[in-house]
């Protein structure tokens, strides 16, 4: 089903944000150096550094049609940083803590703050525009789904925040949603359902429709940490600190293949994000490494 292509090597500590890059021949890894590093699928041997921040990154978007890069830091600072020009890099200390997730929405962009506030910014200025207070502690990740015109916000506290995407209206809180951090939120495609999963290590699925849970498991043996689904939406894939990758069947949710480190010369460290791209995974690590998977079917 996957087998390793390439190891991407050459950050100097551990990767947190993957995110597409300029088309579909290109991706970008950041983390805990700072470095921005554009990786082309065709010649994946070198790593082109795009930016550099003086502080751990550890969250990441890109807006391929304005070359922009939105950025989010450990103390709370949002990153503005242009491919044609890097120099111009602007950090807006926002957040009092740090900045685990960017969504961007039309002409908004969202950040998920440390201190449990939602920001909402103007893409085009790039000025913060308004904050929502809705955890007391950090809001870990987001979901959007356009079907439902609905965003997850994914918090510390164990719950999961639903909010109309337009207006930022509170519709319902998942209170104790996991025993701990819910770090990542995923819609299946059409809306049908929402995947969650977090330090306990869980993956729990909602129906939409009411929000009860219809299937849940212990995904990992330890947190877990990203879900994210293949472009036709036929699969997801989920990564651990426990070091691996799992793929699933998006129909049923079951589990079709493990990527570790001893059958598939996988991480060794925790896995911390994965990023479909049409042709192939890309997955990234404490190891300090991105790893390129081939899909095989």
């Amino acid at each position: 089903m996957f087998s390793l292509r390439h190891t991407c090597s050459g950050h100097k500590a551990a990767l947190y944000a993957l995110a597409p890059g300029r088309d579909a021949r290109h991706f970008l890894s950041t983390g805990g150096d700072g470095w921005i590093v554009e990786w082309d699928l065709d010649d994946p041997e070198t790593g082109h550094l795009l930016a550099s921040v003086d502080t751990q990154v550890f969250s990441m978007h890109v807006v391929p049609e304005r070359n922009l890069v939105i950025a989010g830091n450990m103390n709370g600072g949002v990153h503005w940083i242009r491919y044609d020009q890097p120099e111009l890099t602007r950090n807006i200390l926002h957040h009092k803590k740090g900045v685990y997730d960017i969504e961007v929405l039309g002409s908004r962009v969202l950040t998920a703050g440390g201190e449990g506030l939602l920001t909402v910014w103007d893409l085009e200025t790039g000025h913060a525009v308004e904050s929502y207070h809705l955890s007391n502690q950090a809001l870990r990740s987001i979901a959007y789904s356009a079907d439902r015109e609905e965003l997850a916000v994914g918090a510390s506290d164990g719950s999961i925040y639903l909010l109309n995407s337009e207006t930022l209206a509170l519709k319902k809180v998942l209170t104790n949603a996991h025993e701990n951090s819910v770090f990542t939120l995923a819609y299946t495609p059409g809306g049908r359902h929402l995947l969650s999963g977090g330090r306990d290590a869980m993956l729990r699925i909602w129906k939409t429709d009411d929000f009860l849970p219809v299937s849940e498991q212990p995904a990992h043996w330890y947190t877990l940490n990203h879900i994210v689904f293949s472009p036709d939406g036929a699969h997801f894939a989920t990564a651990s600190r426990d070091k691996t990758v799992k793929i699933w069947e998006a129909e049923t949710f079951s589990l079709v293949k493990v990527l570790d480190v001893v059958r598939d010369n996988g991480h060794i460290n925790s896995v911390n994000r994965l990023l479909w791209l049409p042709d192939g995974l890309v997955s990234a690590s404490d190891d300090r490494s991105a790893k390129i998977w081939q899909r095989e079917f």
